[in-house]
């Protein structure tokens, strides 16, 4: 052991640093600044002081455990550039031909961009000349794809074609499955997973290359992640960026790259498509071409081109590829565009009844079960129609295809900014998908696409479609823009930035879930998140759905509020099949709840839980078949509740729940029939007011038309196939709003107004009505409506003004409770003035004239003018004059001279007596000047036990002071002559 004496020799900070030549660069700079650290540590300390032994141990225990993560990096590094694979190029596709000419582009730049047909062979073989390049050893190569199955099946591909197992040298990440290692050189991932590991990578040290395929989609990830880049690259001048792209604008992405001198980064273009296709121009009439009739039903009737709706088109179209007069042209499968299932469905029914022979209608749409889309993969004689949504224009390829028919048209999400709600209107789709969708042929021979418009409508439509970003509410976007502090949205290098109006609009749905706060100065207004709001971010799913979360964390029902935000998260797991919707349906009802379809959820949830708990898998998949049940979108449900438990772990976030049991046995059916009255079951009322904080804006009123009235004036129906259908509550929230033919509530429950209130604190306007002195109160009170983006929440309710105008309150209560003695004040000089008062308008009744007393305003202002500004009620006046009256008692109190006018003059006693002399009866006279009324006058007050001793004399002479106008007045009726 060292004495105290014996200095400790400092640790060799230097030999480390000497070592960050041989780490990962992804490593480097997180081991410098620790290094960095150590070493500002090491060099304060003194000799003098006491614990810097201690601490010199410290340090060196520090750097013990650095040295061991360096010499792992060096390590891993070294074992990655002896074990990269074997790289060839598959011969016969295009991008191989070009591998030379890439991999000296990529060299010589640091962005790149790469434009090539589908088919090229740029997804599979861009990493690969990466690989070649040296690329993957410091860091990653990471290589995004816009889906789960493209990230896993590319990866799949790639390893095979290096000779390496996936999840080694190869590897993907999707949302709850991670299959990379330290050994990979290569990782497939989904936008969203690089999206999320931006958070904690600010600079993406992670990866030396990223590359963001089929960046043409222009999703929201896409733009948003290539705006992110462009701002990182200047401090990652390591880091190369290639974006690849089908031949859709991609000057566009290169002037977006430009440098510094404005010169775009550099465009490859390669070639795809290796066979030509024919286009055939079919034009329909113009309503024909438009479609968008979500009310009637699709016609079949028969005629020429010409005029014709487009099942007739579809049909003709059909016949004119089967008759070609080149039987070898007559023969191959044929992929149909149409909007959606339900126009699928018609098509496919009018083919069916045309009894085409040898031939198989296939539907090809996101929401069938994945067997039935597999069927269009299958090997198969005769041909193959497909009728697809455009989920087959750029998502799926659709293997064996030589005829294309397209009607031109598509439903395309919109966001609306007067309803703020997402639309989902039938739209000319624009010349680059037309292209894209004529490029579905011709991948193994030439082809044909049969236009169902004219040319010259073609050469007339916008060449690309709008992006994402212009089409859709931003709130995700600027919620993880605040979270990784990259300043106003208006500021971010977007492809194309969004217009003004939709960020606002993303701006104010935060505002409306409490995410962020509006600081607005003289200088400028800044967005800032909120507390709240950085824990919004910290959840990978929609911010309405992270803030129901939240607020069933204050309201103790997390595990439920979990169940139903995940289902919200995903496809439907219910599953409808075309030709057996009766049969889904009874299964499916077996579940809902009249008064909720989350309810139905949380009861749908439990039942499968049960099932698979008591199921082996093979039996419990063989269950979820019979039932129709997509088993993989139950288990993409519970992977997402697993990880949104974890993220709430990492948080230290303690998991509620609340009692709720559903069976489906016969007893417990029948209580749910007799129980399924107009409300909530109170055990889940928590959880569907937690639902409400994230559906703020989406509420109902319904009105005599069964219509629902919602925010900002819009108006909607409940979906048919929502629970509550049938019979419509008078309020109720929706977790979707869509708007096709109308507007649609597809998600929905019954609520109670009474818990908007307490959510929407912060969004509730609030009027006010009849202001009034109440005296029972003691103060004034007004009449309160409450409302919520132009929806009455409350409509007269009463409530204590003082807090919402003081000095209104103020002033009635000094003229009601103070002047006119409205009260129930007990105070001396209330009773002395009100004497005093009393006095002075008996005078003026003698007199009669109203001219004696002051204005009423006047004793209010005598009262205002000593009152302090806090007295505005009768609880507030009473403690003030507790204290003031024991320094002045008389400090309130009037004087008669106050009160009199200055034009008044002191009426004599004499001429207006107070009593009336008869003989030796003296009686009581009462003064009462109301013109018209029939006590106006003077009256002899007489008691009823002196009546009998009155005289019916003298009444006529009035009083002293009226004898004047009395002689004047008989005089005037003596005769003249």
């Amino acid at each position: 052991m060292l004495s105290d004496n014996t200095p400790v020799k400092p640790p060799n900070v230097q030999a480390l640093f000497d070592l960050l030549t041989q780490v990962k660069q992804s490593d480097l700079p997180r081991f410098k600044k620790q290094l960095l650290h150590h070493k500002r540590i090491i060099s304060q300390l003194k000799p003098s002081d006491t614990s810097a032994v201690t601490k010199l141990e410290q340090q060196a225990k520090h750097l013990s455990r650095m040295a061991k993560a360096i010499e792992k990096s060096i390590n891993e590094k070294q074992k990655k550039l002896q074990n990269v694979p074997k790289i060839s190029y598959p011969e016969g596709l295009p991008i191989s031909d070009n591998a030379e000419l890439i991999y000296q582009t990529i060299s010589d730049n640091q962005v790149v961009i790469i434009a090539g047909e589908t088919g090229s062979g740029k997804t599979t073989q861009i990493p690969k000349i990466c690989l070649a390049l040296g690329r993957g050893v410091d860091g990653l190569i990471g290589h995004t794809q816009p889906r789960r199955i493209a990230a896993r099946t590319v990866a799949n591909r790639i390893a095979e074609e290096l000779n390496t197992k996936l999840g080694e040298q190869v590897g993907y990440k999707v949302r709850f499955n991670d299959q990379v290692t330290s050994q990979s050189y290569i990782k497939l991932m989904t936008d969203g997973i690089l999206l999320a590991e931006m958070q904690k990578d600010r600079l993406l040290r992670q990866y030396d290359t990223i590359i963001i395929d089929e960046a043409h989609e222009r999703s929201l990830n896409i733009d948003f992640i290539l705006g992110y880049l462009r701002q990182i690259l200047p401090k990652r001048p390591d880091l190369k960026v290639i974006v690849t792209s089908a031949t859709i604008d991609p000057q566009r992405f290169a002037n977006h790259f430009a440098d510094k001198s404005g010169k775009p980064a550099p465009v490859i273009e390669v070639s795809g498509r290796t066979f030509p296709v024919e286009m055939r121009y079919r034009p329909l009439n113009e309503s024909a071409e438009q479609g968008d009739s979500d009310d009637k039903p699709f016609s079949s009737t028969e005629g020429s081109y010409e005029g014709k709706d487009i099942i007739s088109g579809i049909l003709d179209a059909v016949d004119e590829l089967s008759e070609h007069p080149n039987s070898s042209q007559g023969q191959g499968d044929i992929l149909i565009f149409l909007n959606g299932e339900r126009e699928i469905r018609d098509t496919a029914l009018a083919l069916t009844k045309a009894n085409l022979p040898h031939t198989h209608i296939l539907p090809l749409y996101a929401r069938l079960t994945i067997s039935e889309q597999n069927r269009i993969f299958k090997p198969h004689t005769g041909r193959n129609i497909v009728l697809a949504t455009n989920v087959a224009e750029t998502s799926l390829t659709v293997p064996g295809i030589k005829y294309v028919i397209d009607p031109g048209t598509a439903r395309i999400s919109r966001y609306s900014y007067r309803t703020k709600v997402q639309r989902l209107p039938i739209e000319a789709i624009s010349q680059a998908s037309a292209n894209q969708r004529a490029g579905r042929c011709g991948r193994v021979s030439s082809g044909i696409c049969i236009r169902l418009f004219s040319e010259d409508d073609f050469l007339n439509r916008p060449k690309f479609t709008d992006p994402e970003i212009l089409r859709t509410n931003l709130a995700t976007v600027i919620l993880q823009m605040l979270a990784l502090d990259l300043g106003e949205i208006g500021n971010f290098p977007f492809v194309e930035p969004p217009d003004n109006k939709n960020i606002n609009d993303g701006v104010k749905l935060l505002e409306e879930l409490a995410a962020v706060d509006n600081t607005v100065n003289s200088n400028n207004s800044h967005t800032q998140l909120t507390t709240s709001g950085r824990l919004l971010s910290k959840f990978a799913i929609d911010p309405r759905l992270a803030k129901m979360v939240l607020t069933a964390i204050d309201l103790g029902c997390v595990e439920q509020v979990l169940i139903i935000v995940s289902s919200l998260s995903i496809q439907d797991p219910r599953e409808r099949p075309h030709e057996k919707q009766q049969a889904a349906d009874e299964k499916h009802n077996r579940f809902k709840d009249k008064q909720s379809d989350f309810i139905s959820i949380l009861n749908l949830w439990q039942y499968v839980n049960a099932q698979q708990k008591n199921l082996s898998q093979n039996h419990f998949r063989k269950l979820c078949q019979r039932e129709f049940l997509s088993y993989v979108r139950l288990r993409e449900w519970q992977d997402i509740i697993s990880q949104l438990k974890l993220t709430l772990k990492e948080q230290k976030i303690t998991l509620t729940s609340v009692y709720y049991q559903f069976s489906l046995t016969d007893e417990a059916n029948s209580n749910n029939e007799k129980k399924q009255e107009a409300t909530i079951p109170d055990s889940l009322v928590s959880v569907h007011q937690a639902v409400l904080s994230g559906l703020l804006s989406h509420l109902g009123q319904q009105d005599e038309n069964r219509e629902f009235k919602g925010a900002r004036g819009s108006k909607f129906f409940i979906f048919p196939g929502s629970a509550l259908a049938k019979k419509p509550p008078k309020w109720l929230m929706s977790a979707e709003l869509v708007e096709t033919s109308r507007l649609f509530a597809r998600m929905n429950a019954r609520i109670d107004p009474l818990w908007i209130e307490p959510l929407a604190e912060h969004l509730l306007k609030r009027s006010y009505s009849e202001p009034h002195w109440e005296k029972k109160q003691g103060a004034v009170m007004a009449f309160e409506q409450v409302s919520l983006y132009g929806l009455s929440i409350v409509t007269k309710r009463k409530i204590n003004f003082n807090t919402i105008e003081p000095h209104t309150c103020r002033e009635l209560f000094i003229r009601e409770a103070l002047v006119n003695g409205d009260c129930s004040i007990k105070e001396k000089f209330l009773a002395q003035n009100q004497s005093l008062v009393a006095s002075i308008e008996a005078l003026e009744q003698k007199a009669r004239r109203k001219d004696f007393l002051i204005e009423e305003q006047q004793l209010v202002d005598f009262y205002a003018d000593k009152l302090p500004e806090t007295v505005i009620c009768q609880r507030s006046f009473l403690a003030w004059w507790k204290k003031s009256k024991q320094q002045n008692n008389e400090l309130l109190n009037f004087t008669k001279e106050f009160l009199l006018n200055e034009s008044s003059n002191e009426l004599s006693s004499k001429e207006y007596p107070d009593t009336w002399q008869q003989d030796n009866l003296t009686l009581p006279l009462a003064y009462h000047f109301s013109p018209g009324d029939v006590d106006d006058g003077i009256s002899v007050i007489i008691p009823i036990t002196l009546l009998n001793q009155c005289q019916d004399e003298g009444f006529d002479w009035l009083i002293p002071a009226l004898r004047y106008d009395l002689v004047v007045a008989l005089i005037k009726v003596l005769p003249k002559a």
